[in-house]
């Protein structure tokens, strides 16, 4: 029973995989606001630690800010229908892990001349489908701005436009 491995594919797409502890999902990019962003976002879970890895292409070269969302909604052109950053906590915006920072709060991704960018981020503070809400980050959405995150500015970092968003499933 040790090496038993189950597939699931959602309705969205999504493979979702499941090995003892390990769990991964991954989801396509939609481009938001009139933007050419494409990409995958990829996530899983082993034991207690979430890892995403965001491999993102047709960027405008530059930093550009990435956050969670509250609502796992992307059917909006400007992405406006994943709401706000995701802050369970009721914290000010800031650099993660830092004195004040919301759970949503993940940082900046540099895109290079040809607007491609990887972002790997490891953290025991989420979680994929737990029943703790203020980990549980299946039912959100990243957003990809078209800016950088200042880590000051309230509430949003001063991060500009949404250009990619996808929901986490």
């Amino acid at each position: 029973m040790k090496n038993l491995k189950f597939l699931l594919f959602a309705a969205s797409g999504a493979l979702v995989t499941s090995c003892g502890t390990m769990k991964t999902m991954t989801d396509t990019i939609n481009s938001k606001s009139g933007t050419s962003t494409q990409g995958t976002a990829k996530f899983s879970q082993e034991g207690k630690t979430v890892t995403m890895d965001l491999n993102v292409y047709k960027l405008t070269p530059g930093t550009h800010a990435v956050h969670i969302h509250e609502f796992g909604d992307c059917s909006s052109t400007d992405a406006k229908s994943a709401g706000g950053h995701w802050n369970p906590s009721k914290d000010e915006h800031g650099k993660w892990d830092s004195e004040h920072f919301h759970m949503g709060d993940i940082g900046n991704l540099v895109a290079d001349k040809n607007g491609t960018a990887r972002l790997i981020f490891k953290t025991d503070k989420w979680c994929l489908g737990c029943s703790d809400e203020s980990k549980n980050i299946v039912g959100k959405a990243i957003v990809i701005h078209s800016g950088k995150d200042d880590f000051h500015t309230q509430p949003t970092g001063d991060a500009g436009g949404r250009v990619g968003c996808v929901e986490i499933k």
